[in-house]
């Protein structure tokens, strides 16, 4: 894929936001936009969101409440490239159950992201449109710091990544796993140390590796 002077929209949460950088030219898709020239590079992440529709909306104004399919809703539509990096905070803080690959409602993970894939490809039919799948992180096997409702199974967070990666195969949408393959264990505290600020936030450091790894994919497309 040419990515000289093209238009891209990044959709995402606290990670794609920039939290854990020292500075807004240190994120992924900022170096992204340097090294290879691209004419616009729309930062679209915001903390905390998840993918699937939450049962209890506090506050729909409130950007924090909004899941991924509202705000794609928002984004500028003249993109040339869609990328979409979330799971993390459905997995560890989010109402939605995991749900079944068969789901096409926005209340359950893997409904969400149907409901999304068709979304993106309808409102971007001429775009490209990638995904990524969730980064390692600390208690990714549903230890403390995860939280769900009375009901709500608590899953691996490979099982989310899974979910991304065998809905999007049936919309030929590319996924860049960056949890199966990425070269990032953040669950482990060696790494974590040098390449995160909290084993979730990947600091300057791992936004670099981030960056080089999207790069490439993209660049293979």
């Amino acid at each position: 894929m040419e990515l000289k002077n093209i238009k891209a929209n990044f959709l995402g949460d606290s990670i794609t936001e920039g939290v854990g950088v020292s500075s807004p030219d240190k994120v992924f898709h900022a170096l992204i936009k340097e090294k290879y020239g691209l004419a616009e590079a729309r930062n679209y992440g915001k903390g905390g969101t998840r993918i699937a529709r939450q049962s209890e909306i506090k506050d729909p104004d409130e950007p924090r409440d909004k899941d991924f399919i509202m705000r794609a809703e928002e984004m500028d539509e003249d993109a040339d490239l869609i990328v979409v990096f979330g799971g993390t905070n459905d997995y560890g803080n989010g109402q939605a159950p995991l749900g079944e690959i068969t789901d096409k409602h926005v209340f359950t993970f893997y409904g969400a992201i149907h409901t999304l894939c068709v979304n993106l490809i309808r409102k971007y039919p001429s775009a490209q449109i990638v995904f990524i799948t969730p980064l390692h992180r600390w208690n990714e096997e549903g230890g403390l710091g995860t939280w769900k409702p009375e009901g709500v199974v608590q899953h691996f967070l490979s099982a989310y990544a899974r979910a991304i990666k065998e809905v999007c195969q049936l919309y030929s949408i590319p996924v860049l796993d960056m949890f199966g393959a990425g070269g990032m264990p953040i669950h482990i505290p060696e790494y974590a140390k040098l390449y995160t600020t909290d084993a979730l936030h990947p600091n300057d450091e791992g936004h670099k590796i981030l960056a080089r790894k999207l790069g490439k994919f993209l660049e293979n497309l």
